[in-house]
Formats: structure tokens, sequence, C-alpha cells
């Protein structure tokens, strides 16, 4: 098949990253596949694209607003790609209309899919109406329970709107031994077990609840070490807290670590504790895949796939008591740390992988294209 994905987003997000993932996968499937990207984010957006492995790589305006001249000239373009192309997947609003109009326009209509990456539920105005139930012939989310937002809102029917977890680079990321240098980097230069959470530093990721969790590990003598990895604004207020809870020895602010796999390897236990649910959940999905011991929030996708005691252990989000609890049994019990992390990652072998997502979508374009 020859596809075309489109994403305009200006940086790289979960959307981006989703988009990039599968057009590769789609790729190593024997598929032709087209990234289209919006212009001036080449460095932000395409360069890591091909950084994922992906080959082949278009650029549109995507201007952001109604802007009536740009966007003429935006569906033009689509029109002659979409004349060469057998499906169309859009990930954002912007495309999704300008490919909708492209294919009203153009000699032959190709099937259009929409993957809806975030939990906010799409207002079913007359607009949304038309684009939806006339001019989308699947929606793909990445979550059940944003499917069933869309169910519930009437914009589409429940036989055309599917969810689709997952999809980690299990190559990336796989088990493998723990560089000592890099553990030293990350705050720990021997045994001690180190727990670790790769998020951005705001206010939703929960780690004011984890700084609370490690103050109670602390007081309670459990020999363990935590280290955030990634940056944001929260950066100086995180800062503060671990301070003002005497926990400089105890807990480290890594910032960007460019070797992600490596870092996530370098765990003991793995930590996904935001205080609400932000989509895709992409970074669960790459710890199970690194094989990590994981305690994950009760949020987004994490009651979907994982069992609690099978896949991850459980807590609820918000609660530092409770995660307190469940880091204490992991950081006293190795065998459960290795029971968990072999668990999950043979859970996205077999379920959450990105050649799994892949081969699944595959399926449905051959379905569109069969009607």
């Amino acid at each position: 098949m020859k596809i075309l994905q489109l994403v305009s987003c200006r940086g790289w997000s979960s959307d981006a990253y989703w988009a990039a993932r599968v057009t590769r996968e789609l790729e190593r499937r024997g598929h032709e596949v087209t990234l289209g990207c919006r212009a001036g984010t080449e460095e932000r957006v395409a360069a890591r694209a091909r950084r994922e492995g992906v080959t082949r790589l278009a650029t549109f305006d995507f201007a952001g607003g109604l802007t009536p001249r740009r966007d003429a000239a935006d569906v033009r373009h689509l029109a002659r790609a979409l004349a060469a192309t057998d499906v169309v997947h859009v990930h954002r609003g912007k495309e999704h209309w300008l490919a909708a109009v492209a294919n009203r326009i153009g000699r032959a209509r190709r099937p259009l899919v929409r993957t809806r990456h975030i939990v906010q539920a799409v207002r079913p105005h007359a607009g949304n109406r038309w684009l939806y139930r006339h001019a989308t012939d699947l929606v793909v989310t990445v979550s059940e329970a944003i499917r069933r937002q869309y169910v519930a809102s009437r914009l589409v029917a429940p036989g055309r709107v599917i969810a689709l977890l997952g999809g980690a680079d299990a190559e990336a990321f796989r088990p493998h031994a723990a560089d000592p240098a890099l553990r030293a980097r990350l705050g720990v230069n021997d045994g001690t077990p180190l727990i670790g959470m790769v998020a951005g530093l705001r206010v939703m990721k929960g780690h004011a609840v984890t700084v609370d969790a490690a103050a109670t590990l602390k007081a309670r003598g459990v020999d363990a070490h935590i280290v955030f990895i990634g940056q944001g604004r929260w950066e100086e207020r995180v800062r503060r807290m671990v301070k003002e809870r005497g926990l400089d020895e105890r807990v480290t602010l890594a910032g960007f670590v460019p070797d992600v796999p490596a870092a996530m390897a370098a765990l003991d236990v793995a930590l996904y504790v935001p205080l609400e649910s932000d989509g895709m959940s992409r970074v669960v999905f790459e710890y199970l895949a690194a094989g990590r011991a994981l305690v994950a929030a009760r949020t987004g996708v994490v009651p979907e796939i994982l069992q609690d005691g099978a896949h991850a252990l459980l807590v609820p989000a918000g609660d530092a008591a409770a995660l307190e609890h469940a880091l204490g049994r992991l950081v006293a019990d190795a065998a459960l740390r290795n029971r968990l992390g072999a668990a999950g990652r043979q859970l996205v072998e077999s379920e959450y992988s990105g050649a799994r997502l892949a081969e699944r979508l595959e399926e449905r374009y051959a379905e569109l294209l069969d009607h």
C-alpha cells in the first residue's frame, strides 16, 4: 500500500512520535509510507522522525488557525498527493479538515483515517458531525476511554472507531544490563535500588506525590534513591520540595538524558504516577518493553492494560501512602521486581509493540480498501 501519514505538530509531541513510529513499522512491513510534516518544523519534527527510522518525508504549510489562501494551497497540494496514495491517515484537526476537503475535490476519494491522541472530548457541532460522519472512514484512539467518548458523542458509529494501544519500539527498548557509569550519573554508585521517573517536569506528572513517598521511605529507613529524568517549568519547584524534605542525598534531578533506553535499563523500579490521564501514556509501554518493574497510577491506559500484581503494582493517583508502600515492596523484593519486569516485556511483545500496532492498522487499511 501507499500510505500518507499527516501530522501538523509544531514540536516532538506524542502525536508526532505515534505517527513516526507507525510510519516506520509499516515501512518494515513492506508498505510505501510518507510522513507529511508542518513547514518550519524540520529540526523539531522531521529530524526526530528520521532518527526513528522514517525515510520518506514531505512538507505542508499546515498554517495555524483559518488562513484561506494558505489552506487552499495545502488542499491543492494534498489533492495531488492523494492521487498517488491508497490511504491517508491524519493526527490533528488541521490536517484532518484539509485532507477531508482535498478528498472531496480530488478525482478519486481515498480512505481517510483519524487518530485521536488526547482525552478531551470532540465537540459534536455541525462541522464535526460532517467531518466524522461523512468524510472520515475510521477513527483510531490511543485508549479505550477515548474510544468510548466518541461512541457516547454519537459522532462516529461504534463500528468505525477502534482503540489501538501501545506502539513501543521493542527493539530500542529491551532488557539489558545497566551501565554502572550511567547509574552513577543518575545518583547511585553502588547496589542501592534506583527508582526512576521519565517525564516532563510538570504539575500533573506526579513529582510532588513521589517526593512525599520518598520522604516516608527515608523515615522508615528504606535504602533507595529516586531520579527524575526530564525537563520542564516545574523544575525549580521540585528542587525546593526535595530540599525542604531533606532529600538532597536521596533524589536526583537528572534533566535531559539523550539515551532514554539506556536510562531505563539503569533503573530497578520505574514510575508512572500522573494525577490524570495523559492520553497515549507512551512511557508506560517503553518501561514495560525495557523489562522494568513498574509502579503505575490507575489513570489513562493503565487500568485498561495492566493487572495489579501481574504486570505492575498499581496505586491510586495522588496517593503518596499507597505509592510509598508499593515502592517499599519492590525495593525489598528483587524476585518480585524480576517477575514483574519479565511479565511486562512479554505483554509488550505479544500485544503492544510497534510491530503489533502496525499489523492491526494494516488490517484496517486493507478492509477500507476492499469496500
